[in-house]
């Protein structure tokens, strides 16, 4: 509807151009937008106000000669009025509401997709959480947000890409696979103190439980021998990083390269089998995951740091190696090799996005926890310093969810193991509460999840509200299937849905092709939950008013079709979001 009308306008400035009545080298930005207040029609265009200066015209004479040049026998036109200054506002006919329900069931799944995106390739990395431990629900936000943003531009036209960066090189995972090893000591009954700076979680007993069936003893030392000359740990007084750096360096030194390497790939493959699992169980897939690893191995951390030499980006100091982040806005050099000769996570996260660079997408989507701000300008820097123009990267912040059981906040920390799991939350609430109440609010907005409102079953749970509203349809369907009655979309009927909330049901209907646009274009899928939200509402004011299943057969057909229209909507933008739609409830 909003692409009709745009088409009108743009036509009817080419006559007047053709006409010679307005230059015919102007352009603006014609924006046709939806009006707050019906009374003043169902959308205003602000042709007049942009273009009356190039044309040389004040903006009501532009705006009176652009309705002149408007068909008058267009049928989803009702009226066209000059308002204000220069604004012209398009009043719609019942006939171009209508129509939108005929667009519906004949695209049905297709509907509210579009080209915006021009086929353009879009690769989004997201979650990308350390597999150093299982997925809390911090890293859900992340998940649920991800997916339902590569949903929504793949709908707005775009080649979606979908990416976990797998951080499988480094010191925390250094961390963890000391941790499991000092658990299989314990298992093997060697008694010692479990470092406060290694991770405390269940799941790193069961890590080494299933490395104790295996090997046995194989790999037992005394505690003597493995905290001899070990600094103190914090709770001894001494330095909890001094401590655990140091057990690092022993157990490699005690277990020999091969040994070691086996506990570190063990505990990685577990982790990331756990991480995968309740991906997939969330509804979040894959196209790749790639292996941090593999940028050391395959010599692309060291392509991109000699890539900066070349342009004269790097200089030596006190045996490091560093970059001039800050010749490129950000706040201070950076690191790229360390004095010891090891490459930075830094070095890592450039060669990443050289490589990101050399698969050619068109945009590049990364979406962080909102700790990682600081980030930001040092990669684009890094960006500009190869060579790549900075926009084509997107970095786009997830605020931390806080769990909230009543009035209490449930703590999280994966180092202590104090957390809930992504899981946990799966199985409480179930993915479809979870997946709505993680995208409801901005990203950038900090979300407090309340369990009980998202396991309740009442409209001030918005997402039980919106699949209600879809069983409900689904239910009047087998109502009328019980009656042995059928129903036969026809266009002809449509007139007769003229009452008050007909009406705001169509308007809401047509608004659904906006909707993705703009929320695609702005990276915002909560602009959908509000959306559903809203039409729920419409259907529930037109449901609990009306009665569907009425004797008169033509209005029956109509108002048949104007739900079997709703509840296709619901059903895509329930898809999009990651929400199913249950017909029974």
């Amino acid at each position: 509807m909003k692409e009709h009308l745009q088409t009108l306008f743009s036509q009817a400035l080419a006559q007047l151009q053709a006409k010679g009545d307005i230059p015919k080298d102007i352009v603006g930005d014609i924006r046709l937008e939806r009006t707050r207040d019906t009374r003043h029609g169902d959308f205003a265009c602000n042709a007049a106000m942009i273009l009356a200066k190039k044309a040389g015209m004040r903006p009501r004479d532009l705006a009176l000669l652009i309705k002149e040049q408007l068909p008058t026998d267009d049928a989803s036109i009702a009226k066209v009025e000059i308002a204000g200054p220069g604004f012209i506002n398009v009043f719609l006919t019942t006939q171009a509401y209508c129509t939108v329900i005929d667009d519906i069931l004949y695209y049905k799944e297709a509907y509210g997709q579009s080209q915006m995106g021009a086929g353009q390739s879009v690769m989004i990395e997201f979650v990308s959480a350390n597999p150093t431990g299982p997925l809390h629900v911090g890293h859900g936000r992340g998940a649920a947000y991800g997916a339902a943003l590569a949903n929504l531009l793949t709908v707005a036209g775009f080649n979606v890409h979908k990416e976990y960066y797998v951080n499988d090189a480094g010191r925390q995972m250094d961390i963890l696979a000391t941790s499991v090893w000092l658990r299989y000591l314990e298992l093997c009954e060697v008694s010692l103190t479990f470092p406060s700076n290694a991770y405390q979680g269940d799941y790193v007993w069961d890590i080494a439980a299933s490395l104790h069936r295996t090997y046995k003893d194989a790999w037992q030392h005394s505690a003597a021998t493995i905290f001899e000359n070990i600094p103190q740990d914090a709770n001894q007084g001494g330095d909890k990083e001094l401590h655990i750096d140091a057990l690092i360096k022993r157990s490699q030194q005690l277990l020999g390269e091969k040994s070691y390497r086996l506990i570190f790939q063990k505990s990685l493959q577990l982790i990331l089998e756990n991480i995968r699992h309740d991906l997939e169980q969330f509804g979040v897939v894959y196209d790749e995951w790639f292996s941090e690893s593999n940028l050391t191995q395959t010599g692309t951390v060291l392509k991109a740091i000699e890539q900066l030499k070349a342009a004269g980006q790097t200089y030596e100091q006190e045996g490091a190696l560093w970059f001039r982040s800050s010749a490129f806005f950000d706040e201070k050099d950076r690191v790229l090799v360390r004095e010891n000769g090891q490459f930075t996570y830094f070095a890592s996260d450039i060669a990443y996005h050289l490589n990101k660079l050399e698969r050619g997408f068109d945009r590049m989507i990364n979406i962080w926890g909102a700790d990682h701000h600081g980030y930001v300008p040092r990669v684009k820097a890094a960006m500009t310093a190869l060579g790549a123009e900075a926009d084509r990267l997107t970095v786009l912040l997830v605020q931390f969810a806080s769990l909230y059981r009543g009035k209490e906040r449930l703590s999280m920390s994966t180092r202590s193991g104090e957390f809930v799991t992504l899981r946990e939350l799966r199985e409480e609430v179930g993915c479809d509460a979870a997946r709505f109440f993680y995208i409801q609010r901005k990203s950038e907005q900090h979300l407090n999840f309340d369990l009980e409102l998202a396991k309740s079953q009442s409209n001030d749970n918005p997402v039980y509200y919106i699949q209600y509203a879809y069983a409900r349809i689904c239910s009047v369907f087998r109502q009328l299937h019980d009656k042995n009655q059928v129903w036969h979309h026809n266009q002809a009927t449509l007139e007769q849905l003229d009452n008050q909330h007909e009406q705001a049901l169509l308007v809401t209907l047509s608004r659904f092709p906006e909707v993705i646009e703009m929320a695609a274009d702005a990276y915002e899928p909560h602009q959908l939950t509000y959306y559903l939200r809203d039409l729920a509402q419409d259907f529930h004011t037109f449901y609990d008013s009306h009665k569907i299943l009425v004797d008169d057969e033509a209005l029956r057909h109509a108002r048949l079709s104007l739900i079997a229209a709703c509840q296709q909507v619901l059903r895509n933008g329930l898809t999009i979001i990651g929400v199913s739609a249950p017909e029974v409830m």
